[in-house]
């Protein structure tokens, strides 16, 4: 057989080892690792994700916005619990995607189930205005991540106000990644950093320069840290392959974008006790 038909049977034959194939070593080294969350019944109780607007990575020009398993993971965790699941951002109206994060190699189950439903997608190109929330309707204000955020959260006093008062009426207040920048500008009763002195966690500053985004303007870790808070983070070889979860009272808090399933467990429960 001459080279060429070798060729002809070898090409596509390694697409698709590597098309099925890498997704799965991704998982193995610790991207979106299994986690198993049981069943729930809470119905009759409501969650808000509150994702970024701002779609562009500083001059660059590249294309940002809400990591997608970040948004879609806690969406059907809270959902398939029973509860009803409403999206907002910062400033209302389609929601910006980071390019890839719903589509190969890094889509979740949740992803491609997000990308298929009706309800969700309305949702995420008809999103609340935060300026519109009621602090005292939700249950549960979970904040996604991505590196948009780093441009609208922590800058957002419409977010640190609804933020606040959650906080002040007994809400549960959770984040992934860079969604814990969400809580920075928060106030606690008393008027000082909702977070200082508590347990939180978000993507850390190894991992950001490890991806080579230092041009975003806010990094949850030194945020954090600088807000008071008792910053707590695992690491792996790098640090996208790492996960750590924290609970201190009613905040919740996810380092990156492995750690959605186990938070929003959490999450729920609290709900459930």
């Amino acid at each position: 057989m001459k080279w060429w038909k070798y060729a002809l049977i070898g090409i596509p034959l390694l697409v698709v080892i590597v098309y099925v194939g890498l997704p799965r070593v991704l998982h193995v080294l610790g991207l979106h690792p299994s986690h198993h969350v049981p069943p729930f019944d809470l119905a009759g109780k409501r969650a808000l994700i509150i994702t970024t607007s701002h779609d562009t990575l500083g001059e660059t020009g590249k294309a940002t916005g809400v990591f997608g398993s970040e948004m879609s993971v806690p969406y059907y965790v809270f959902l398939d619990a029973g509860m009803a699941v409403d999206i907002a951002s910062i400033q209302g109206g389609e929601i910006p995607v980071e390019p890839h994060s719903m589509g190969w190699p890094l889509a979740t189950p949740e992803d491609r189930r997000f990308r298929k439903d009706p309800a969700a997608m309305s949702k995420l190109k008809n999103s609340i205005p935060i300026s519109q929330i009621d602090p005292a309707r939700y249950d549960v204000y979970y904040m996604a991540g991505g590196w948009g955020a780093a441009y609208d959260l922590a800058q957002s006093d419409e977010l640190a106000d609804v933020i606040t008062r959650a906080n002040a009426n007994g809400k549960i207040l959770s984040s992934v990644c860079h969604g814990a920048l969400g809580l920075v500008s928060a106030k606690a009763e008393d008027g000082s950093p909702l977070i200082e002195g508590r347990r939180v966690t978000g993507v850390t500053d190894r991992q950001i320069r490890q991806l080579g985004i230092e041009v975003t303007p806010k990094h949850p870790e030194t945020e954090l840290r600088k807000a008071g808070a008792e910053f707590e983070s695992r690491t792996a070889f790098v640090d996208m392959f790492a996960t750590h979860v924290v609970v201190d009272g009613n905040i919740v808090t996810g380092q990156n974008q492995n750690s959605g399933y186990e938070t929003a467990h959490r999450v729920l429960e609290i709900l459930a006790d």
